[in-house]
């Protein structure tokens, strides 16, 4: 008998092919304005952050960007920064010593959303960086139109608020598999949920992941 494919669910408003989107969240923007005056670099941990800046202060370009994620450099360069940075690290002592290397003595603004998973600003403090933050968007959840979801699903999960809506929406079944973008993401997920992470922390690596899963 041929073995039935798991369906492929993916907790974000993107839109992947193999994946059926799932949307648990939508992105509101919360800021009137984006003072950026004093300012020598930007620090962006989401794509996210990147688009609301550039509604609010198309002078963003000029500055030198640290932009956290694959994802969030490539949006930056499409929409006109010239000096982006993207570090190998995301988190811990290897991101602070590439801070500390390519922005040091810098003034640094960390636009971001009003909830966030690590807290940048206070990581970095700690290592003498200058940092001030812009809350700027915020993320909520939202309720897909799909009811029920197939057992032995995959849920792709590309945030700690992706995992915190979807349980606000569904029940685990036991026979579902999770995989998500990162550690800090896998940190988030109920203790009895079967999970695999990333090989990269992108979506597109998610989905890849997944896929792998669902052929075995």
């Amino acid at each position: 008998m041929i073995k039935k494919m798991s369906k492929i669910y993916l907790c974000s408003p993107k839109v992947y092919e193999g994946a059926i989107s799932l949307p648990m969240i939508k992105f509101n923007l919360i800021a009137d304005s984006l003072n950026l005056d004093g300012f020598d670099a930007l620090i962006f941990t989401s794509k996210q952050a990147v688009v609301f800046a550039n509604k609010l202060n198309s002078g963003w370009v000029d500055k030198k960007i640290l932009a956290v994620g694959k994802a969030t450099a490539k949006i930056a360069k499409e929409l006109g920064a010239k000096n982006v940075y993207n570090p190998k690290k995301f988190y811990g002592k290897e991101l602070a010593k590439d801070i500390i290397n390519n922005f040091k003595n810098l003034k640094m603004l960390y636009v971001r959303p009003k909830v966030v998973a690590f807290d940048t600003k206070e990581f970095l403090q700690k290592h003498n960086i200058f940092i001030k933050e812009a809350i700027i968007y915020e993320t909520t959840c939202n309720t897909p139109s799909i009811k029920n979801l197939e057992k032995d699903s995959i849920i792709i999960f590309t945030s700690p608020s992706t995992i915190e809506c979807f349980f606000k929406t569904y029940s685990w079944d036991k026979s579902f598999k999770a995989v998500v973008i990162g550690k800090t993401t896998l940190k988030n997920l109920p203790k009895n949920v079967t999970a695999f992470v990333a090989n990269e922390p992108t979506i597109s690596s998610c989905v890849e992941r997944a896929k792998d899963i669902a052929k075995n």
